[in-house]
């Protein structure tokens, strides 16, 4: 199958889970995780109406940004998705080199805000540069130790000086469920998280908390995105179900 024909296939699969769950479907955004893959496949996704990219690594993320941009293709939008390291916080930012025709307005949601320190770092580096970030803050709701994130105990008690950071939007929360054969097992997980979501809503609402928004739920992947649909996510990662395992890598 074609990208185009997996993506279509993709797309169907997302609003009938939205059905299933009496949502609409343009309540939830597709990312299109491309780490790794050549500009090309980002190409022919794109021209199949693919809009919201996916990359990991923020060194990777700005030679894509260039290229895409010198290709035309000025539509994207990218999402940083991976574990921010914060000596490479900076690239959050805006790219490496001062030769890049791109700038910061390129990463549209940063995805894994996973510690209060790298949650400083980015606060600082974006009141220096006077570019407000759109973050969302990840929360291992799993419990694995191979998981990034917040637990969501902590998390509650970290808020009050989260919010208290200049030039952090809190756009809402992330998690990365276990890799499981049955997508019903990670469910729990997923409803977890909404909860948490209700419950900042709540306790910390964008009435009185302008800077937390509270929006968004990004959760799940290529194996499990129907389930965390069905759950309340507005965003889901996909990258095999688009770009394949063998053909394409």
């Amino acid at each position: 199958m074609t990208i185009a024909e997996n993506l279509r296939q993709v797309r169907a699969r997302m609003a009938q889970a939205a059905q299933r769950a009496q949502r609409s479907p343009d309540e939830i955004t597709l990312v299109a995780v491309s780490k790794t893959k050549p500009l090309a496949l980002i190409a022919e996704t794109a021209a199949a109406g693919q809009v919201d990219f996916g990359e990991n690594r923020l060194e990777e993320l700005w030679p894509k940004v260039d290229a895409a941009a010198a290709a035309g293709l000025n539509a994207i939008r990218w999402h940083a998705i991976g574990t921010i390291q914060s000596r490479k916080a900076k690239l959050a930012l805006g790219p490496p080199t001062a030769e890049s025709r791109t700038t910061s307005d390129a990463i549209c949601l940063i995805h894994s805000v996973d510690r209060p320190k790298i949650a400083q770092r980015l606060s600082r580096l974006a009141a220096d540069n006077d570019h407000p970030l759109d973050v969302l803050l990840e929360v291992n709701v799993s419990g694995e130790l191979s998981k990034h994130g917040f637990s969501p105990a902590s998390l509650v008690d970290a808020l009050p000086a989260l919010l208290d950071l200049p030039s952090l939007r809190y756009c809402g929360l992330m998690t990365m469920a276990p890799f499981v054969d049955d997508a019903e097992e990670v469910r729990p997980l997923f409803r977890k998280l909404r909860c948490l979501l209700q419950e900042l809503r709540h306790t910390f609402p964008p009435a009185q908390f302008p800077q937390a928004t509270w929006q968004h739920l990004s959760m799940g992947m290529t194996s499990d995105f129907e389930v965390a649909i069905e759950e309340g996510a507005t965003i889901v990662r996909v990258g095999t179900a688009i770009f394949g395992h063998r053909e394409y890598e």
